[in-house]
């Protein structure tokens, strides 16, 4: 009778590991992300130090939504056995808060881990973009662009960060190498808006053109071309822009804007008039306050400053 409870003793844990990888096998065949969690808690529940449960347990709860939770489980890892792709899931998920210096910390270690770890540099840089750390950023996209040198993603994100330095000439250099690899709406479409905030505006017009070309959906690029087209003073191809993103949304503020200052270079006074007070209406203009700190968010005020501060102080005289 002694031995057949020891028998009994033995066996015991061998039939728990072996429900254990049941639910586990289970877990990760799960379709539904609140099920697969409710397996994986259930192996954890068996084996408390199953780090492969709690590594999809924090996918999954990612996936929900669940940030803080999924950074519990990857943390859990961490303590016990840290690799790269825990510290990379969990900068993701601090990511995915906002958490940027906690993001950028964890992409560094796993950067560090796994220096062939490409998705890791690659999120390490566009962190620290969101952070303004521009000059490290292109650093290490720098990097990125040496491992893969087709990587259009890149070159895009690298000429951001150096037009954000205002080193035009190489944000310029990257936009035209992202059109190169793949020549899309949105690679003349970034190129083109360049142009347009250094005041190349037939350049600007010209990759607008094509974009618009290759993508006639995209309301945004209306606006822009419509601001190359005020600027090189082809006054009724602008409003016929401005009107095509006013289509799409008509309380667009800096369209509305875009109209009010043509038809007042067109010295047609009523309506530049009527589509002020539309924007004034939209933004809730306040008369005892300055009015051109009013359009401090419009793309107007912080690209083409001087230019919209003449054309508020005629507006304002209507």
């Amino acid at each position: 009778m002694k031995k057949l409870f020891i028998s009994l003793f033995i066996i015991a844990p061998l039939l728990s590991i072996g429900q254990a990888n049941k639910v586990y096998r289970q877990a990760l065949r799960a379709t539904d992300l609140n099920e697969k969690i409710e397996l994986l808690d259930q192996v954890i529940a068996m084996e408390p130090k199953n780090l492969d449960a709690y590594f999809y347990r924090g996918l999954a709860k990612n996936d929900l939504g669940d940030f803080q939770g999924a950074i519990v489980d990857y943390s859990k890892i961490i303590l016990i056995e840290p690799d790269a792709d825990t510290y990379f899931n969990r900068g993701n998920s601090r990511y995915n808060m906002e958490d940027f210096e906690g993001a950028k910390l964890d992409y560094e270690k796993a950067y560090e881990l796994d220096n062939g770890f490409i998705d890791a540099l690659y999120s390490l840089a566009c962190t620290k973009y969101d952070l303004g750390e521009y000059e490290s950023a292109i650093t290490d996209f720098n990097k990125i662009t040496k491992a893969i040198p087709d990587l259009q993603i890149a070159y895009t994100l690298r000429a951001s960060a150096y037009a954000a330095l205002e080193n035009y000439k190489e944000a310029l250099k990257d936009y035209s190498t992202a059109i190169l690899i793949n020549p899309d709406s949105d690679a003349f479409y970034n190129r083109g808006v360049l142009f347009l905030d250094i005041n190349y505006f037939q350049k600007a017009k010209t990759d607008l053109n094509l974009a618009i070309r290759l993508n006639p959906d995209n309301s945004f690029l209306y606006f822009y071309r419509g601001a190359a087209n005020l600027f090189l003073g082809k006054f009724e191809e602008a409003l016929q822009d401005f009107s095509v993103a006013l289509k799409y949304d008509a309380q667009d503020f800096d369209a509305l804007l875009g109209v009010a200052m043509t038809y007042l270079k067109m010295n047609d006074s009523d309506k530049a008039s009527t589509y002020f007070s539309k924007v004034k209406s939209i933004t809730g203009f306040n008369v005892n306050k300055e009015p051109l700190e009013q359009f401090s968010k419009s793309y107007w005020y912080s690209k083409h400053y001087y230019y919209f501060k003449s054309e508020i102080a005629e507006l304002m005289k209507l």
